[in-house]
């Protein structure tokens, strides 16, 4: 294989990644990990996938700035800190295709659940944002990154376009800011995986800025139906691949 096959997939998935996560608020992760697996294999590939979301996903902070729910940050980081750093410890430890494959199938459930009668009600409270984060900050650490799993819950509180994109990206940056300590301290994340991090997350935010250029054309009405498609194609990606 050319030497230099493997950092242009990259470079243009990435590309891609960051501009529709930009778009949808998830889903860079989802398509960024197999081909992260493909090219550095599983064990390094989260470690990787977390330095580089947290790039893209600061980026996403940034760009929506003006719009960030801090109230909802906050309830959700009251949760996600202490979670996210046991789910670190047991990454260092658990084998992760298996949890993969059942975050995919939940991706798909999720969409069916939020078009039946039970899920057309789900609200969510402002406090209620810290079970939020408890679960998807302990699931984040073991699996990567849950985006789409969790953005039903930033939906169904009212979040939309730029509100919602800032919002649920600061909220992940906190997750990956605790992962990639708990990471360093089992010795996951080395300067050359750092390094490799960074120079994906600047792509992302490349994508980024071209998704916010996007979602302003983006009508309201039509949000959800990004976001569940993006939800079938990430649980798609996770069941078939692992």
């Amino acid at each position: 294989m050319p030497d230099l096959v493997i950092p242009l997939v990259v470079t243009a998935t990435a590309l891609v990644a960051g501009t529709i996560a930009a778009v949808a608020g998830f889903g860079g992760a989802a398509i960024m990990t197999p081909v992260l697996v493909w090219a550095f294999g599983v064990r390094d590939a989260i470690p990787l996938l977390t330095v580089a979301q947290l790039v893209g996903n600061g980026s996403r902070v940034w760009f929506n700035r003006r719009e960030l729910d801090w109230r909802v940050v906050s309830w959700f980081a009251l949760g996600a800190v202490p979670l996210a750093a046991l789910g670190g410890v047991i990454f260092a430890a658990a084998p992760a295709p298996i949890l993969r494959r059942l975050l995919g199938l939940f991706l798909i459930l999720s969409v069916v659940y939020r078009h039946t009668a039970l899920g057309k009600r789900q609200r969510v409270g402002l406090r209620g944002f810290a079970w939020v984060g408890a679960v998807f900050g302990f699931l984040s650490a073991l699996l990567g990154s849950v985006g789409p799993l969790q953005a039903p819950f930033f939906l169904a509180y009212g979040l939309v376009k730029g509100a919602y994109i800032g919002t649920e990206a600061l909220s992940t940056v906190i997750m990956h800011v605790v992962k990639i300590g708990v990471y360093s301290g089992y010795s996951l994340l080395s300067l050359e995986t750092i390094y490799l991090g960074l120079a994906i997350g600047s792509v992302l935010i490349v994508g980024s800025y071209l998704g916010k250029r996007i979602l302003q054309r983006v009508p309201e009405n039509a949000f959800p139906i990004v976001i569940e498609g993006v939800l079938v194609i990430a649980g798609g990606q996770f069941l078939i691949l692992g």
